[in-house]
């Protein structure tokens, strides 16, 4: 684990530029997300385990650590406090994830199950533990969830479930934020072009790129949406599907998609 910065004068006392922790930048949505904050202004730390995709993002501090580990988040934590020196995180992105599929329910993979929740859910709370800290009133978190928690989707089970977790985790501490006056996000992207999703051997309804994704993410958290779920003609016919009874939307993805279903960023 280990903090670098891409730009060789870099000034950590300039005070005014607000600052953006972003997790899983060392590509897809994360990368995009970085690069959208570098251009506008802000100090961007991106986060990842690949150096070397970090080190393309010209002008971020890379911050190298595996978010399954938690001695690294912790060193990564104290890295960024030290570099902040005294001033507050503006904006905290929890967007690192991994997506698994069971491929057959009826031989259910728990170890598969684990590594999925472990990644998504898991390692997400403790990236909270160590790095609200940072935060102060005003600043936001983050948090990558998943437009799959409004529909279940064939072979989706740990996926799914992990993602339905990161929303009931942001929903509650939504709630238990406020008095800190800290504003709590929950990112819920529709299919979206990345490494993560080229593995899929699916259709990808209404897919976008990386780039659009990190637009519409960054134009909520600007404007404190507590939801933030798009493109919106495809988040909006999930939540209408899933507001059919059971029997019938079991029979419509059936007959749409089949069995071959999963991950959505």
């Amino acid at each position: 684990m280990g903090m670098t910065t891409n730009r060789d004068a870099y000034k950590t006392t300039a005070t005014s530029m607000k600052s953006v922790l972003i997790t899983g930048a060392s590509s897809g949505i994360g990368a995009a997300l970085a690069k959208y904050y570098l251009k506008q202004g802000w100090r961007v730390f991106a986060c990842g385990r690949n150096d070397e995709a970090l080190a393309e993002i010209d002008g971020a501090e890379s911050v190298i650590f595996d978010i399954t580990k938690v001695q690294q988040i912790k060193e990564a934590a104290r890295y960024i406090q030290q570099a902040l020196g005294g001033q507050p995180l503006d904006l905290a992105i929890l967007n690192a994830g991994n997506c698994e599929y069971i491929d057959n329910a009826n031989q259910f993979d728990g170890a598969l199950f684990e590594r999925v929740i472990r990644t998504n859910l898991i390692a997400t709370g403790y990236c909270i533990e160590a790095f609200i800290p940072l935060l102060r009133a005003s600043s936001r978190l983050a948090l990558m969830g998943s437009s799959v928690v409004y529909l279940p989707l064939p072979r989706a089970e740990a996926y799914g479930a992990s993602k339905a977790g990161v929303q009931y985790l942001a929903d509650s501490l939504r709630l238990d934020l406020a008095a800190s006056d800290i504003g709590v996000s929950l990112i819920c992207p529709g299919f979206v072009k990345t490494p993560l999703t080229d593995k899929n051997d699916f259709a990808m309804p209404m897919q976008i790129s990386a780039t659009e994704a990190a637009e519409y993410i960054a134009t909520g958290l600007s404007k404190k949406d507590n939801e933030i779920h798009f493109p919106l003609r495809f988040t909006l016919l999930l939540k209408l599907l899933s507001n059919l009874p059971q029997s019938l939307m079991v029979w419509l993805m059936k007959r749409s998609t089949g069995k071959s279903q999963g991950s959505l960023v």
